[in-house]
């Protein structure tokens, strides 16, 4: 629901961002749009609406991947990629007093989803329904409070028998939490599924970036790629049929600037110091190098991770595409990452295209990376 002081579907304090209005609307409706994960379609329409008018040629494949390409023909090719996907519920089974229980798609925390309002997304047409939670006085504590399971939860959609939500949901139909984009104060904004929302907005506003660029010599994929939440599905397809020369991943990272985070384990990722790079594994050390110096050239600040096997991320699947893929992962802090309640900076958001853009146009014509030994 939008708060009744809203214009324009955004809820504007007093102190409202500085980023351009048409940017900002852009990633709003995705954001608000429901995507998810595997049933990516609504959210990738918005998305090729907004950045066809910056390519040279739109395109999707079988399962949803959507390319929107910048100076076809010219070389070397690379991808700007984001995941379009947002974790979800499905309906599971249906009980005789018509109660939906549910199956996870995606890294769903059970504590965070009770007592939520949800839509069922039906091929009839969305349904309203809400996560059960007894009040405290009715749970019975036998010692320490057990934490809920996904199969504790069950969904209400006024419905009193199997028959009766049968004839409104089935087998199978995804789920999302009903919570909207607003911002919170000056540029923190928050939202569900800024994870990876702001990937595909980073990617498309790169393009806008370059859309008048003289010094382009590589031909530029903007890519919104499907199913990262359940496995990083969509990432290996569209980088096996592009067959880019280098790619540069965006997604969320975890901010670790609120109570109750270990910094010795989580490192230092703090909102408001600009978008991070990552060390290590899947990131080309050439790579990852020429991102700091596009960054410093432009004066943008950035901060480091490092990683010890994974990056969990699309960054994983792409590498080792076809032989091995040039590639690196540049991440928006996020507090509270897979909650309906996720906060970001927007002025780090921000300095995302900036850096893909300035990357693009660093490279000579059919500039390769390579590590010298």
């Amino acid at each position: 629901m939008m708060a009744p002081s809203s214009i324009d579907g955004i809820n504007h304090p007093m102190h409202s961002t500085h980023m351009r209005k048409e940017s900002l609307k852009f990633l709003e409706e995705l954001v608000n749009t429901p995507s998810p994960t595997s049933y990516e379609t609504r959210g990738q329409r918005v998305w090729l609406n907004y950045v066809s008018q910056f390519a040279d040629e739109t395109n999707h494949d079988e399962y949803g991947n959507c390319v929107a390409t910048l100076n076809k023909g010219g070389g070397p090719r690379i991808m700007l990629a984001g995941h379009a996907d947002e974790i979800a519920l499905s309906v599971n089974y249906i009980d005789n007093d018509g109660y939906i229980w549910v199956k996870r798609m995606g890294g769903v925390d059970a504590i965070v989803s009770k007592a939520q309002r949800v839509t069922v997304h039906t091929h009839k047409g969305p349904v309203i329904g809400v996560i059960g939670n007894p009040p405290p006085h009715m749970q019975r504590v036998e010692g320490e409070t057990k934490a809920p399971k996904i199969t504790d939860l069950f969904i209400d959609i006024g419905c009193n028998s199997r028959k009766s939500a049968e004839k409104r949901v089935r087998i199978g139909d995804p789920i999302t939490v009903n919570q909207n984009f607003e911002i919170l104060h000056k540029d923190i904004a928050v939202a569900r599924a800024f994870d990876n929302r702001i990937g595909t907005w980073a990617v498309a506003e790169a393009l806008r970036l370059l859309t008048n660029s003289k010094k382009l010599n590589a031909e530029v994929c903007a890519v919104s790629n499907t199913m990262e939440e359940v496995g990083l599905f969509g990432a290996r397809q569209i980088a096996y049929s592009l067959k880019p020369d280098t790619a540069l991943v965006v997604d969320v990272t975890h901010a670790t600037d609120y109570p109750g985070i270990n910094k010795q384990t989580h490192g230092d990722i703090r909102m408001g110091k600009g978008p991070t790079i990552t060390h290590g594994i899947c990131n080309h050390p050439e790579v990852v190098k020429r991102i700091e110096q596009v960054a410093d050239k432009a004066k943008i600040s950035l901060q480091h991770e490092t990683v010890s096997a994974t990056s969990g991320t699309d960054t994983d699947a792409v590498f080792w595409t076809r032989g091995g893929i040039p590639s690196a992962l540049i991440s928006l802090p996020n507090r509270y990452m897979h909650s309906p309640v996720e906060v970001i900076n927007l002025k780090d958001l921000e300095q995302i295209p900036k850096i893909m853009a300035g990357f693009s146009e660093s490279l000579k014509k059919n500039e390769t990376f390579k590590v010298k030994i």
